[in-house]
């Protein structure tokens, strides 16, 4: 079968990294110890301490959904609340698994410019009511980059921290483009997270050219008490883990996972720069990672949809373009083209 034409819709598109498949391929080569006992996950456990440059408590699971969840359910009671953003991807985008793996925390949402969360939007809600009747208050999840593709800088994160810490709230940080997120700002992974009052992180794998798998890092140990029986329970206990760890270590070591994200974050400039100005065509929020959300005449979107471009229209009713570590500069150039025919816009000397 053919390969299908590159699309932007999502960086979930996109195939495996070449760093990725090699350290499969490596991984495959005769028999391991199961469910974590390999020298695979232990070399990128290791790699993930080096990185952090912290001894975290970390666990591999195969996607987002239960990387968020189960995390959260680690630092809620069944009874406690957790404050998060209106369009935060555990509110709008998980099924409801927090509340199910925590067996019924509720999530709070709060409104905020750009999907961030404020320091007084946690206050409030953390002392808004203190009465029985209202689930208590326990954690607060960010996520970074946020829904709209936009950055909370380590001020704002170290702010959000502390606004925590008063409170005697746990921060856990949903890391799904994390890679991006540390490329954009050009920090380390420690100052973005412990340093900066973190307890715990849910880093992405698959969006950064991993073919399946998260990582979830504690950096409070006490907090990880318990936590690889959740994964057991909650079907998330690879038998071969060493699939699921051997692309984290080779990626850490060969720096693939910063090379992945700096990629896509570029084409994502790359094409906000040459769609910037077309008529009727409106970049809705700043681009800091690899994302693009524009805002599109309804015209304009069907052209785009008839020439065969996939998108997503969500948020505010924008159309979203997601850049991968594989996206090709001369597929986003035709997109680009595209837009320009479809709105009678003459393209940048770059593409004429």
């Amino acid at each position: 079968m053919p390969p299908t034409q590159q699309q932007f819709a999502s960086d979930n598109y996109a195939g495996i990294c070449p760093d990725a498949m090699r350290a499969m391929e490596l991984a495959n080569r005769g028999s391991a110890q199961a469910y974590g006992d390999d020298q695979w996950t232990v070399r990128a456990a290791n790699a993930f301490r080096t990185t952090f440059e912290t001894e975290c408590e970390l666990f591999f699971v195969f996607n987002g959904t239960a990387a968020n969840s189960l995390a959260l359910a680690a630092l809620c009671q069944s009874y406690e609340s957790i404050i998060a953003s209106d369009i935060a991807h555990v509110e709008t985008d998980e099924c409801g698994a927090p509340e199910f793996f925590s067996n019924g925390a509720k999530i709070l949402v709060a409104r905020g410019e750009g999907g961030k969360l404020t320091p007084d939007a946690i206050r409030a809600f953390a002392l808004g009511r203190t009465d029985i009747h209202f689930p208590r208050p326990r954690a607060v999840t960010i996520t970074q980059p946020t829904e709209t593709g936009q950055l909370y800088s380590l001020k704002e994160i170290g702010d959000i921290a502390r606004t925590c810490r008063e409170l005697g709230l746990r921060l856990h940080m949903d890391g799904a483009r994390f890679a991006n997120a540390i490329e954009s700002l050009g920090c380390s992974p420690a100052d973005m997270t412990w340093r900066a009052g973190v307890d715990v992180l849910s880093f992405g794998g698959t969006k950064n050219g991993m073919a399946i798998g998260e990582a979830v890092l504690f950096f409070d140990p006490a907090l990880a008490n318990g936590f690889d029986y959740r994964c057991k329970q909650a079907g998330q206990l690879a038998s071969k883990m060493r699939f699921l760890s051997a692309p984290w270590a080779v990626m850490f070591e060969t720096g693939a996972w910063r090379t992945n994200a700096a990629h896509a974050n570029a084409c994502a400039r790359h094409f906000a720069d040459q769609v910037a100005g077309l008529p009727g065509v409106d970049i809705l929020f700043p681009v800091q990672a690899n994302a693009v959300f524009l805002k599109l005449p309804p015209d304009v979107t069907a052209a785009l949809h008839e020439r065969g471009w996939i998108f997503y229209s969500f948020i505010g009713d924008s159309a979203r373009f997601m850049f991968a570590w594989d996206s090709d500069w001369a597929r986003i150039d035709t997109l680009v083209q595209d837009l320009c025919d479809i709105t009678g816009a003459r393209p940048s000397p770059e593409q004429s």
